[in-house]
């Protein structure tokens, strides 16, 4: 086990589906995916069949609070358990360089083990290992117990570097047709396709982190002063997931249960460089399920003289004006609710961005009864459509650009809940790799 602390790198073993199973149905999408579209995963249990899949080690949220969850839980488990028994997963040490091609454009990433140590979700936190935007606690104890009793681990979690030099992943791209080649596959339902190669030497890759690293570049780079903790890893997708592994790591630690050494100190992630060109910032949009009161005139109560609503004719011309934006205010897409698509305007707003400003409207709505449930959902198309249906309204926000991800959490903090997404979603990370955890 190779461990690089000043980095809050291990070097994993990780495990890999032995040759012979049928990849296209081992590799499922991340389980937050979907998670107001059964019909999608209806299809991929039809698809995956009775073959090895990471479908039967995980836990689609859309099956989270339901009467089997228990039960659901425990079958993981019990797989996990079957598929090392059985030899379905064999060990490899070293770090693993992956292409990810979906939409006629690929992303480059690389996977290895982060220390737990040297991250802290909570506000205001100024660790090597940051979380991008507000962690939801509440979210955290079902997921608590899935990890716990596993064996394994499995990452859908990416994070970010910022370097746009391109010192750290783009020279493994440059020598890939060196490496060895570990999997190459088609993902299920035109997700796209999948590579990865095997990285015999991290030197290269922990002298160009190091040099990232370097308080006096760190400074340099963000115009801030040399003492300011230096920022090396932000996340980009899977912040509940990686919030729960510390969680578990915290709690085993502290209780004395575990040495320093144990596996769980660590997860499994992949990381990506913000300036990759394959890489897009989407914005999430809100879905509200089951309208109890009227949005409209809660909004106005809420902003008062500071909301206009102007109604649109099409879904498309809400979202290119939205997407323009506002000189004078801030502007999200209302659709359904009673109405057709609109255009929301809130001048003097309480954040910087739109998507805070509508996301402390949305809690406060919520908790005082305004509406059953709130999703968050990718796609504009997936906005209307669940938007459209009675009872429910959506919301279309605004996206961010990815250029100003570090500055804003080095000086700002974190950013409001669900401001981004890494790619829509069939752009989302597959499972393929695990590690032990226990």
């Amino acid at each position: 086990m190779k461990l690089y602390p000043d980095l809050g790198i291990l070097i994993p073993e990780v495990y890999l589906p032995k040759a012979g199973i049928d990849l296209t149905r081992w590799a499922t999408i991340a389980v937050d995916q979907f998670t107001s579209q059964p019909e999608y995963w209806e299809q991929v249990e039809k698809f995956v069949g009775e073959a090895p899949s990471t479908f039967r080690i995980t836990l689609p949220e859309i099956y989270l609070e339901q009467p089997d969850e228990a039960e659901r839980i425990q079958n993981i488990q019990k797989t996990m358990r079957e598929y090392l028994d059985a030899g379905l997963l064999q060990p490899r040490e070293g770090l693993i360089y992956v292409e990810r091609t979906v939409g006629g454009k690929t992303r480059k990433g690389l996977i290895l083990a982060l220390d737990l140590e040297c991250y802290d979700f909570t506000k205001g936190s100024t660790s090597l290992i940051r979380a991008t935007e507000g962690t939801i606690v509440e979210r955290l104890p079902p997921r608590i117990k899935i990890r716990e009793g596993a064996p394994l681990e499995l990452p859908h979690i990416l994070v970010l570097i910022d370097d746009p030099a391109r010192t750290v992943i783009e020279p493994l791209a440059a020598a890939r047709d060196l490496l060895e080649k570990l999997y190459d596959f088609d993902l299920m339902f035109d997700s796209g396709h999948l590579t990865g190669y095997a990285v015999p030497d991290e030197s290269g890759v922990i002298a160009a982190l190091r040099a990232l690293a370097r308080p006096e570049v760190f400074a340099a780079k963000y115009g801030v002063s040399p003492d300011l903790p230096v920022l090396l890893f932000a996340m980009g997708d899977g912040n509940h997931s990686l919030a729960t592994a510390k969680a578990i790591w915290d709690d085993k630690r502290n209780k004395g249960l575990v040495g320093m050494d144990h596996p769980s100190r660590y997860a499994l992630v992949e990381i990506e460089n913000v300036h990759d060109e394959a890489l897009e910032f989407e914005p999430i949009h809100r879905v509200l399920f089951g309208l109890k009161t009227d949005i409209y005139a809660a909004l106005e109560a809420a902003f008062g003289a500071n909301v206009t609503y102007q109604p649109v004719e099409s879904a498309e011309a809400m979202v290119a004006a939205v997407n323009v934006g506002a000189p004078d205010g801030q502007l999200v897409g209302l659709v359904g609710g009673g109405r057709g698509f609109g255009l929301v305007k809130i001048s003097n707003p309480s954040t910087n961005l739109a998507v805070g400003t509508i996301q402390a409207f949305l809690d406060l709505f919520l908790k005082q009864g305004g509406a059953e449930k709130i999703d968050y959902v990718h796609g504009a198309d997936v906005t209307v459509r669940l938007g459209g249906q009675p009872g429910n309204v959506g919301i279309y926000v605004p996206g961010m650009a990815k250029g100003d991800l570090f500055k804003t959490v080095i000086l700002d903090g974190a950013l409001p809940r669900k401001t981004f997404s890494m790619g829509e979603a069939r752009e989302k990370r597959f499972y393929v790799e695990t590690r032990k955890i226990q």
